[in-house]
């Protein structure tokens, strides 16, 4: 298999506090042959219950889209990440279905947050899996 230098395989943490917290979240990072004048292309690869994440691991994060900046570096783009699985944000989703059950009932979606991380988000997953 070819190696793209551009692309890589990361792992975060879920925050502690959180419905995500114990969680490793994998993810793909990809930078664009114009970066840093444009944003990383980022997505999760572990499943994960949130309204800002949708069932394809695309993130709606205004750092990776409108506001992205060439000032910002891969790790701030990893700790806003972090940051949006602390608070996430139903008021501007990509999943709308989660966003309503997170406006409706914010503590029974926090409960599915972390069925889903004990589901999907307890198992390190070998570099060579992925």
């Amino acid at each position: 298999m070819k190696q793209n230098p551009r692309h890589f395989r990361i792992t975060i943490d879920g925050p502690p506090d959180s419905a995500y917290a114990g969680g490793k979240f994998h993810l793909e990072l990809f930078l664009p042959g114009e970066y840093p004048m444009v944003a990383p292309k980022v997505r999760f690869l572990t499943n994960i219950y949130h309204p800002n994440i949708d069932g394809l691991g695309r993130i709606c994060l205004d750092i990776l889209k409108d506001k992205w900046s060439p000032a910002l570096q891969i790790d701030k783009v990893c700790l806003s990440l972090q940051l949006l699985l602390s608070a996430p944000n139903p008021d501007d989703p990509l999943d709308n279905k989660i966003a309503d059950h997170w406006k409706k009932n914010e503590k029974g979606a926090n409960v599915t947050a972390k069925k889903w991380v004990k589901k999907y988000a307890q198992v390190e997953v070998h570099p060579f899996l992925i």
